[in-house]
């Protein structure tokens, strides 16, 4: 849901726009234009008691899949921009590629990319913004089965190690239900948001590539 303001956005206000619990989106790939978005039931992840599927775990403790952070934003973007099985449309406009991109040169903006164990065939994986101690979920994609999911874990992983206070997802999906997603009004979830925001987290405060039992042990898992 958003009003139809139209806007043109800058890295730096797009910057200002998360401190303030609003984020853009394009009507589809064709589109120029972008629009703000402030949901009235927020997504989040619960940094404790984020649950793995024992399968899922299973899956991630095998290290069936390469994992690295911050090594091909241009693909990871790329494979969230693609079409899916439920739809030819993408919000993930060329606009959106340039801000968010800039933004990664800037540090704000981090990956988890998965790729095909023993090749560099990226698979899978999600982007997103970094703020204090707060982390933004953008996007993520799968080509094979469990990518995304293997993703997500080791995102969490992440920010656990790191200090981080808030897993913002936007909004909740049934793919994000099965997690413990949770949706928050909007004035408990800009309370979660300016706590985190003053907050300090480190993204680095993990080596680029945890092992899958490093990322479960991280999580209690």
């Amino acid at each position: 849901m958003h009003d139809g303001t139209r806007v043109e956005i800058t890295p730096e206000i797009l910057l200002k726009a998360y401190a303030a619990g609003i984020f853009p989106m394009a009507e589809d790939a064709s589109d120029p234009t972008l629009y703000w978005v402030e949901p009235r039931a927020r997504g989040v992840l619960p940094l404790d008691g984020f649950r793995v599927p024992r399968r899922l775990a299973r899956t991630v403790r095998s290290d069936a899949f390469e994992i690295r952070t911050d090594t091909d934003f241009d693909g990871i973007i790329s494979g969230c921009a693609a079409p899916r099985r439920d739809s030819e449309r993408t919000w993930i406009n060329a606009r959106i590629r340039e801000l968010y991109g800039a933004l990664f040169d800037r540090g704000y903006v981090h990956t988890i990319e998965v790729y095909a164990g023993g090749s560099r065939r990226l698979v899978g994986g999600l982007y997103g913004v970094s703020l204090g101690s707060a982390f933004f979920g953008e996007s993520m994609f799968h080509e094979v089965r469990d990518a995304s999911k293997v993703a997500l874990v080791h995102l969490m992983a992440r920010l656990r190690r790191g200090g981080y206070r808030l897993a913002d997802t936007q909004f909740v999906t049934e793919h994000l239900s099965q997690f413990g997603a949770e949706e928050l009004p909007r004035h408990v979830y800009k309370r979660r948001l300016a706590e985190a925001l003053a907050g300090h987290a480190e993204w680095d405060a993990s080596p680029p590539s945890l092992s899958g039992a490093e990322a479960l042990a991280a999580l209690g898992a």
